[in-house]
């Protein structure tokens, strides 16, 4: 089933299809289960996390193209090539991100930053969001070492106990003590994979606390692709969340927020969809490029890109027939979308599509100071975006700010199409 590009895309399709039920179960429950003014800070939490979630810098991506490189027998000889240090030092590292974000919010709590009078339940949310963190570190480790199908079986399990315990709250089960649930079960997966890893890779537990080597080695040898990836990874998350802040800080009213956090959610869905079908091609797409397959690698290329435009346009048209009741199910009628809106978060969602395919085949080939320069461009267009369209169209802010944000997202887009077609012609 590992060497099956098929079973193993059908498999990462259905544990996408799980994340995307516990995500818009998690909007579904809240919306019910909180006073307004309370969903709209817990929104803001969301975004938070997710800011949280995307602070480790892509040094995953970077573990990940050097131990595929590794394990396919690349770097044999090479004096920078992958330590199992390296393992220790990044779990250190994505730790202090939990821990360091953790403080952040506890302080923002206490400031009043974010309004809530149930503050717990707000921690034990945020504390499940980031353990999103050592998942990654598994899901990336062991898909380097030909271990997709094991994690993706592990997180499919995860994924129905978390969504039972999630809709429980609906039927009486303290907000509180699901969450609590939630956090246990997923620590106890999370573990299991990380045990595999450690395991599959005949590590030692000295490996894990090997701080000194571990960091020495990855100072001396690829700390230029660690802050290329470092500052790509936070143009990324800026300009996919910078929208919430911003949004709350021109206007009070409700609803441009909920038209963005609906459509966060559809590029949240659809770039969920793509990474599955391309992580699925990139055993056979990393090969192809490092055994320097020119031909292969784009016969890859191109499916991966039909895949994912059929995914964008698949959802499109579910959205363009039904986005006005999905949007009022949703966010319980607080609040409605018109065409125009939907007309704009498609043409958004046609370009999200491509560019995630030249992200995600990028990053998993170490390309990170290439992606770096191809992200400010659409970094300076997501901060501008509000301003712009507060100042040029005040009486329809929320329509004027989905174009400009589709605008910038077309001119992403086409930057990556140049570096595809760059990529498979070197």
């Amino acid at each position: 089933m590992e060497a099956s590009a098929r079973i193993l895309a059908l498999v990462k399709l259905a544990n996408v299809g799980l994340i995307l039920i516990w995500g818009f179960a998690v909007t579904f429950v809240f919306v019910r289960a909180l006073p307004l003014a309370e969903f709209q800070s817990f929104l803001l939490l969301v975004a938070f996390g997710n800011f949280t979630i995307s602070a480790e810098f892509g040094l995953t991506s970077i573990i990940y193209a050097r131990l595929r490189r590794h394990w396919l027998g690349g770097s044999e000889g090479d004096i920078g090539a992958f330590r199992l240090e390296e393992m220790g030092v990044l779990f250190l590292f994505l730790g202090l991100i939990v821990a360091g974000g953790t403080i952040i919010l506890l302080v923002a709590l206490a400031a009043g930053w974010i309004g809530t009078a149930m503050p717990l339940l707000f921690i034990l949310f945020f504390l499940s969001a980031c353990l999103n963190l050592p998942g990654l570190l598994a899901k990336r480790a062991l898909a380097a070492v030909d271990g997709n199908f094991l994690w993706e079986a592990l997180d499919c399990g995860r994924r129905v106990v978390t969504i039972a315990l999630l809709l429980s709250i609906l039927a009486g089960l303290d907000p509180r003590l699901s969450l609590a649930l939630q956090l246990l079960v997923s620590l106890l997966v999370i573990g299991w994979a990380i045990a595999h890893v450690h395991h599959r890779l005949g590590m030692r537990p000295r490996h894990w606390i090997a701080f000194r080597v571990g960091g020495g080695h990855v100072r001396t040898h690829y700390l230029r692709d660690i802050g290329a990836s470092a500052a790509f990874t936070v143009s990324d998350i800026i300009a996919y969340n910078a929208p919430y802040f911003t949004i709350a800080l021109a206007t009070g009213d409700a609803r441009p927020m909920l038209l963005f956090d609906f459509f966060f959610k559809m590029s949240r869905s659809l770039s969920m969809l793509v990474r599955a079908l391309v992580e699925a091609a990139l055993p056979r797409i990393t090969r192809a490029y490092h055994a320097g397959d020119k031909v292969r690698l784009r016969q890859l290329l191109g499916r991966a890109l039909g895949a994912a435009m059929a995914f964008a346009l698949a959802l499109s048209a579910l959205l363009l027939g039904a986005g006005d009741r999905l949007f009022a199910i949703l966010f319980d009628g607080r609040a409605s979308i018109d065409r125009a809106d939907l007309i704009l978060i498609v043409v958004a969602l046609l370009a999200l599509a491509l560019l995630c395919v030249s992200v995600y085949v990028q990053a998993a080939l170490g390309r990170f100071s290439h992606l770096l320069a191809r992200s400010l461009p659409f970094l300076a267009g997501s901060l501008l975006s509000v301003p712009l369209a507060r100042l040029l169209w005040p009486e329809r802010f929320d329509l004027a700010f989905l174009g400009l944000y589709a605008l910038t997202l077309l001119l992403a887009a086409a930057l990556h199409a140049v570096s595809l077609r760059r990529l498979v012609r070197r």
